[in-house]
Formats: structure tokens, sequence, C-alpha cells
């Protein structure tokens, strides 16, 4: 399976684990889509994490290489309808970064409201320039709404991977902390998160999102 869900005491933990990279394909998206689908209705916090030293390595380079454009544009589109549907939650979301966010990987943490990483030998960032890409609309927004405006250029236009630590700087992640603890401290911070308001909270991020949330919509599948 590409992703499992657990619910316990209100919170969704949501596992990524492919045996791989958790690369990014129709599977993955199905599988998180459908973890969230349940999450929705039965949660008021959801932990999204990896396996260890992965958190995701991004979109399936080998599919994409081997692709129709239009399987390529599908898969890309429907990776950023998760990244805004993540963004978008009504509760809290809460990444436990268990290693390398790539790409893809980057985007997701993006789209959560806390990123909780491991400290480790990890790179994390936005690598599409390095790669020859060209960032979608939705990467874009998303770095344009959650990154530190200093390392903009650093990251979006020269593609540079950053250690955990560099990460927090940058903005990808919030705190960084040793690989045995992400999890329990990700859930601590859904614990705490969750008892607030969960309309309120839900205004609030709509509000403060909604002209990166304008923007991107449209140029993504739902």
């Amino acid at each position: 399976m590409s992703a499992t869900i657990t619910i316990e005491n209100e919170i969704a933990v949501i596992t990524m684990d492919d045996g791989k990279a958790n690369a990014i394909n129709p599977a993955m998206l199905d599988a998180l889509n459908a973890a969230l689908d349940r999450a929705e209705k039965e949660a008021k916090a959801i932990v999204i994490t990896g396996r260890p030293d992965r958190f995701s390595g991004g979109f399936d380079l080998k599919m994409i290489t081997g692709s129709a454009p239009e399987n390529v544009h599908k898969l890309v589109m429907g990776g950023g309808a998760l990244a805004l549907r993540l963004f978008t939650m009504p509760m809290p979301v809460i990444a436990a970064c268990t290693g390398h966010g790539i790409a893809m990987g980057c985007f997701i943490l993006l789209g959560c409201d806390k990123r909780i990483g491991a400290a480790g030998a990890y790179k994390i960032g936005a690598n599409e320039t390095q790669i020859g890409m060209v960032l979608p609309v939705f990467a874009l927004e998303l770095c344009k709404a959650r990154l530190n405006p200093l390392y903009m250029t650093e990251s979006v236009v020269m593609g540079t991977l950053f250690s955990p630590e560099e990460a927090v700087t940058v903005g990808y992640l919030d705190k960084v902390t040793a690989p045995d603890q992400v999890l329990a401290e990700a859930m601590a911070e859904a614990e705490r998160l969750k008892a607030l308001p969960g309309a309120a909270l839900a205004g609030n991020k709509k509000i403060l999102r909604q002209p990166f949330v304008d923007v991107i919509a449209p140029t993504v599948a739902r």
C-alpha cells in the first residue's frame, strides 16, 4: 500500500510508505486522497508522515519520463490538487518529516500547517531548476505563501536543497528534532491544535490563504 491511515483520539495519522522513496504517482495520490477523505469525516487533526529516512522524493520521475504528455500533466495537476487540499484543510495538518522531502515532497510540507523534521543528512527543497524543470503555478504560490522571502531566489530560481536545520530558516520546516522523536512531537502538536476552536481556526486559515488559493485553484484538477 502506498499510504495508510490510523485514527486515535481524533487524530488521523497518514503514513506514506511505498518501501522506496515515497514517490508521488497515481497510486500514492489515490491512497492519500482516500485517507484524507476518511480523516475529514472522523478526525479533528491530521498528521502526515513517511517511512524512515524518506518523507517523499517527489513525483515519480520514472513514470514521468516514460509517459505521454497528457498523463504527465494529469499527474502534476493531481499533485497540485493534493497540496491545495492540504493547504485548505479546515482542521490542523501537521507534517512529521522523517527524512528527505524533495520537489513534490517539499510542496506537501508547504501545504501543512506545522512541520516537524528529523535531524540528519537529509535534503529538503524544490530542486526543479537543477533538473531542468519550471515550477507549476501551485508550487510557486506555495513557496510565496510559506517560505522566507529572503530565500526565495535561492530556493525557487536556483533550486537549492537544504539540510533540515537550514530548512527551518528557509521556511520548509518549523522545527527539527531527533528522528525517533519526530512522530511523537507531531502528535503532541496535533493534540495541542485540535483543542483550538475549529471554526475559528478554519476561518482564519481561509482568510490568510485565500489570495494564494485564488491563484492556484483554477490551475489544478480537484
